[in-house]
């Protein structure tokens, strides 16, 4: 690969990163029924692009029809339930989507729709429970992990992590994403008066931010596809750029629900 040709995403990449950070940033701030729309659409968006990747021969209107049923249960879900009949209603609504997917990726797209469905359900916990910093740091664990492997894995090189899943990504870059997240939680413990543990929380949201990625680029290789949608220029499609985040937020979720938050970070 020539110099030029390792950087020819970069500019698509940057533009279209920067106009996603003022909306995200925006709609975390804002909170409320902004923050809700924001998840309820990337939730429809992804679940849209999950439904075509694994039933590309669908009718046209099918996979649509399940982007908007998990965007419309999400929401009426998080408004109207709590708790365990939260996660009761999520799972009836996997069940009921998955269903309609051809039996032999059934299992896998029931699993992969419920780590979306539950991402979107902990977004919303963090910012309506912990207030919209604790969201800040989550985003920008996963962004500080997504540019130390950019730049690392492209600037360093070295082995790769995991060729017959993930060709381009390397060992280099994922320390670097560990260094940058670890970076991120200490600058972040004043914002959010926490003590050291954030530290390690930072780095065990970037280890599963990692993994999200390399799951959905597996999901990706048996499809045989390349990008999951052509949504967002440089990034290719909204799984392709918010992997990692779900994959984040259902690990904050685990962490909290374990009393992990608040026994090593704010106690």
């Amino acid at each position: 690969m020539t110099q030029a040709a390792r950087w020819d995403d970069l500019m698509p990449r940057v533009l279209s990163a920067a106009v996603m950070v003022v909306v995200g940033i925006g709609a975390v701030w804002a909170g409320g029924v902004v923050f809700l729309a924001l998840v309820a659409a990337l939730v429809g968006a992804m679940v849209w692009e999950l439904a075509r990747m694994h039933d590309p021969d669908a009718p046209f209107g099918r996979a649509e029809a399940a982007g908007f049923s998990a965007a419309v249960a999400l929401t009426v879900f998080h408004v109207q339930l709590a708790g365990l009949w939260l996660l009761g209603a999520l799972a009836l609504a996997v069940a009921l989507l998955a269903w309609r997917m051809p039996a032999p990726v059934r299992g896998i797209h029931a699993a992969y729709l419920a780590l979306i469905l539950l991402a979107g359900a902990a977004l919303l916990l963090m910012r309506g429970a912990f207030g919209w910093e604790w969201v800040l740091w989550l985003v920008l664990v996963v962004i500080a992990s997504d540019v130390g492997g950019y730049f690392a894995g492209r600037m360093i090189g070295g082995p790769k992590l995991w060729p017959r899943v993930s060709p381009k990504k390397t060992w280099s870059g994922t320390v670097a994403g560990w260094v940058l997240a670890l970076a991120v939680g200490w600058a972040m413990m004043g914002v959010l008066g926490t003590g050291p543990g954030l530290l390690v929380a930072s780095l065990l949201l970037c280890m599963a931010g990692q993994a999200g990625d390399i799951a959905e680029s597996a999901l990706k290789r048996r499809a045989g596809i390349k990008d999951s949608s052509n949504l967002i220029p440089g990034h290719g499609g909204v799984l392709d750029r918010f992997d990692a985040m779900i994959a984040a937020a259902a690990m904050f979720l685990i962490l909290n629900e374990t009393g992990v938050i608040g026994g090593m970070i704010v106690g």
